[in-house]
């Protein structure tokens, strides 16, 4: 296969979007250390951009990295020498049994290659660390995320999430954390950490931040799996059956949120049609597991439980906003979320009209976690728009448009901007 060279790196770093936690994790089995896991798939990927455009893509590009990660992995643990368990008898063995050796440990890579995901979020949701250290350091891995990506995911500053991460791979490194699915009680103390990064890489991908696509499948079908397997391993956590409904039900409508250009298409405008109806019924069955087995509700389960009233409605005049209202008051009594809040007022202003919906958006314009986050401005400008104050809502959709950092997101709330005007 051949390509022109920008086409090629394009191509190249959508395999590395895929394939780099696969890599890392695969890796970091073996080496023991985040920093020089992360360091190989680095090499691998440094020498794909060299090779690739002279050589073309490779039929499987994924196991090119891998196989590309191995080989620096074996120069590296020869080198170093970094296989704890083998090491006094490494120091005594001939270079022929320590190549040996080693090439044999690397090529335990490709065993339980389907858990190295889920063993890289539980390692680096270990609870030696902070649970902010544990989401923004798995996000890193995982989902590959900038720095810039986490903090807005955070609404924090990118020095913090950055010092965040560096410290919290120099804690398991240090404490020697073992790179394996851990059992029982240690599992449950680090299942809600987990839970919330493999949302957030979800969100992610299903809203990006930033960039020139509003979609980011990859990072949303990664999340997706990681819900699955998570599932799979405890199937008796309503928590994890709320997760896995709410994704399937969010994820089933992905056809339907973009048009075949690549602009958003927001919900109530939406072609049911498109849903994916395999995901909302995998959807609900997870979502009635998860009531079957706690009530109350968890905070994963309402918000599958507020996906499914969209799932349900065959139309958008035939959802029952009343019932969102009702989860949502749930909701954010558990979370005490800000963005809650303002999905709250828009659950209101759907079911009681834009007038008190825009009283419960007013309340929340002086918060500090949410003045720099372009939903508020975009909710309060739909709101105006629909009281008739059209300069007030042309100014807040402006707004919004000035934080937004997606490409595709700024260009619609300039439309709406432009729409005001006319």
């Amino acid at each position: 296969m051949t390509a022109s060279s920008d086409d090629t790196r394009r191509t190249i770093e959508t395999v590395w979007r895929i394939e780099a936690a696969r890599l890392i994790g695969g890796l970091a089995r073996v080496v023991r250390d985040l920093d020089v896991a992360e360091d190989l798939a680095q090499e691998a990927l440094v020498v794909a951009l060299e090779q690739w455009p002279e050589t073309g893509i490779p039929q499987n590009p994924g196991a090119w990295l891998m196989t590309t990660a191995k080989r620096r992995g074996i120069d590296r643990l020869r080198r170093q020498r970094m296989l704890d368990q083998k090491h006094q008898e490494l120091e005594r063995a001939p270079m022929h049994d320590l190549l040996t050796t080693l090439e044999s440990a690397v090529d335990a890579i490709d065993d339980e290659v389907d858990d190295d995901l889920l063993r890289l979020v539980l390692v680096a949701c270990h609870p030696i660390l902070p649970t902010e250290a544990r989401v923004a350091l798995t996000l890193r891995l995982l989902g590959g995320l900038t720095t810039e990506e986490i903090a807005r995911a955070f609404l924090s500053s990118e020095p913090t999430i950055q010092q965040r991460i560096v410290r919290a791979k120099r804690t398991l490194g240090e404490a020697k954390v073992p790179f394996e699915v851990p059992r029982g009680a240690d599992l449950t103390r680090r299942l809600a950490s987990v839970l919330e990064v493999v949302y957030l890489v979800f969100n992610e991908g299903y809203s990006a931040t930033k960039g020139d696509d509003w979609l980011r499948p990859a990072l949303c079908d990664e999340a997706v799996r990681l819900g699955r397997i998570l599932a799979a391993h405890l199937p008796e956590e309503a928590e994890v059956q709320g997760l896995v409904a709410l994704l399937e039900l969010q994820n089933s409508r992905a056809r339907a949120r973009v048009t075949p250009s690549g602009e958003p298409v927001l919900l109530l405008d939406q072609d049911r049609a498109r849903w994916d109806q395999l995901l909302i019924r995998r959807g609900l069955a997870a979502l009635e597991r998860a009531e079957g087995l706690a009530q109350p509700l968890g905070p994963y389960a309402l918000q599958a439980a507020i996906a499914a009233c969209h799932a349900r409605a065959r139309t958008p005049d035939a959802t029952d906003w009343v019932r969102i209202v009702a989860l949502y008051d749930a909701l954010a009594e558990l979370t005490q979320s800000p963005i809650v809040e303002l999905n709250r007022a828009v659950a209101i202003a759907m079911a009681f009209g834009p007038g008190a919906g825009l009283e419960l958006v007013d309340q929340l314009k002086d918060e500090p976690a949410l003045s720099a986050y372009h939903l508020l401005p975009s909710v309060r400008g739909d709101l105006l728009q629909k009281l008739g104050r059209v300069e007030d809502a042309r100014a807040e959709f402006e707004r919004a448009a000035f934080l937004a950092r997606n490409t595709r997101e700024r260009e619609l709330l300039l439309a709406r901007a432009k729409a005001c005007r006319t």
